[in-house]
């Protein structure tokens, strides 16, 4: 993104304290923890923003901090995250909180900061980065600051699309935001709708009241593990689940967070509302599955010149890898996923405990099939791919062969059908580099009749035929 997404709204500190409990107070009937570790992050609108860095977004913060060490703790986690900061004075203390724990359960919240107060004026920087937005997360924690008059103004009149994550304690939304993204119960006490009827229902209609009252685009209810519903212009609600391989998870901390800062980036790099919202999903099931705000504090950090996210696809091989177990891959570019395509795919999967498919880009099959191919576009094929039970994980290469992402990773086995099987068959040209690390290649049997180019051939002699029967 070549503008910045800005984060605007309340930062506050927070810190988990991890213990044991091995005895109760001689004093009073209340246990003792035994601090072992003490670990600080932002939150609030500052999760939100780290959350949106480590995606490699860029990121500037909109907030208010006091000058004491709770504000200095979180500038210093922010910029080392490389988010950039244009912080309002904050009269009084920092907001923090406290988190004692002990056995993966909290024992007692400690909140410090006191009542909400005001915050000064925005410094001409801060107003300066809002108009140069790509796209702009109000994410609103109820201390007041989105109320400020000058920071408002400036959010009224930006051109770049707002997402704004509301707060029940918080003012209503500019109108004309894009989206804004209340969970149910939020959704309930913003509305005041007594929540009859099912979760469904309620996330209807408390949406599209919402929609109306504040003038804003659409409204996307986020429902925890049952994913998000979209209330948008059109009456019928659009529902999207979270992925099916995405287990539930009790530590939800943070996932608002995640959604609305993917959503404001995908508005920022041309998403429709839609299109962002499931993204939103995804990302906050993911995040979800990988412990929440508390797995953030599990991810050993790298040094900034060599950090590189690891896909899906490499952590789900290096899972395998650590059980002991066999990694297979196979290739192609499936423009018309067929009877024949699924017989490899099912022969493929069961020679190991996961199956990596390496699919040819568009861009890629043009090259080796001409200029009028593919005939689905790429992220159709890998989806239909994905939703596969043998296919545990899809990757798109942009080369004429997968060598690149094979060298990345690295397959036990690498999977061929079709003219690859057989006596006098031409030499797979992936075998060499496959074998060089250890790696085996096989061929599997195919299902004789079925071939693409034969399908699509089949389909424009019948498409001909009709046309001239009915001159």
């Amino acid at each position: 993104m070549s503008r910045p997404l800005v984060v605007v709204g309340d930062a506050l500190l927070d810190r988990d304290v991890e213990g044991a409990v091995n005895r109760v107070c001689p004093d009073a009937p209340v246990p003792v923890l035994d601090e072992r570790v003490s670990t600080d992050r932002p939150g609030g609108a500052g999760l939100a923003a780290l959350l949106a860095a480590a995606q490699g977004t860029e990121v500037a913060l909109v907030t208010a901090l006091a000058d004491d060490a709770a504000g200095a703790r979180i500038a210093e986690l922010l910029t080392t995250a490389g988010v950039r900061l244009y912080p309002l004075r904050l009269p009084g203390a920092t907001p923090e909180k406290i988190r004692l724990r002990a056995g993966g359960q909290t024992l007692l919240r400690l909140d410090r900061g006191g009542e909400p107060r005001p915050p000064g004026e925005p410094p001409e920087a801060a107003l300066e980065v809002l108009a140069s937005a790509g796209a702009i997360l109000v994410s609103d924690y109820g201390r007041g600051l989105v109320r400020q008059p000058a920071l408002r103004a400036a959010l009224a009149d930006a051109s770049a699309p707002v997402v704004w994550d509301p707060h029940p304690r918080g003012p209503v939304a500019v109108p004309g935001a894009r989206l804004t993204t209340p969970n149910l119960a939020e959704l309930r006490q913003l509305t005041g709708d007594a929540g009859a009827g099912s979760p469904l229902s309620t996330a209807t209609r408390a949406g599209h009241e919402l929609r109306r009252r504040w003038r804003v685009g659409a409204v996307a209810v986020t429902m925890g593990a049952d994913g998000a519903v979209l209330c948008h212009s059109g009456s019928t609600p659009l529902v999207v689940p979270p992925p099916s391989d995405v287990e539930r998870a009790e530590d939800t901390c943070g996932a608002g967070d995640r959604f609305a800062a993917t959503a404001a980036t995908a508005l920022a790099a041309g998403a429709v509302t839609s299109e962002a919202v499931q993204e939103a999903v995804a990302a906050a099931s993911a995040y979800v599955a990988a412990g929440g705000a508390a797995g953030l504090a599990r991810r050993e950090p790298e040094p900034a010149a060599s950090r590189r996210p690891a896909s899906a696809t490499e952590e789900l091989v290096a899972r395998v890898r650590a059980d002991g177990g066999t990694v297979v891959a196979t290739g192609g570019c499936f423009d018309i996923l067929h009877a024949g395509h699924v017989a490899t795919l099912q022969a493929a999967r069961r020679l190991g405990d996961c199956l990596v498919v390496c699919l040819n880009s568009d861009r890629s099959v043009r090259a080796l099939k001409g200029a009028d191919r593919p005939v689905n576009p790429e992220a159709d094929r890998a989806r239909l791919l994905a939703a596969l039970d043998c296919v545990d994980a899809v990757v798109v290469f942009d080369e004429p062969t997968p060598a690149t992402a094979l060298a990345r990773l690295r397959p036990d086995v690498w999977v061929k059908g079709g003219d690859y099987a057989g006596d006098g068959a031409p030499e797979l040209p992936e075998a060499e580099l496959v074998r060089g690390w250890g790696g085996r290649v096989v061929t599997v049997p195919y299902l004789a009749g079925r071939s693409t180019t034969a399908t699509i051939s089949a389909a424009r002699s019948r498409g001909a035929r009709l046309v001239r029967g009915a001159r």
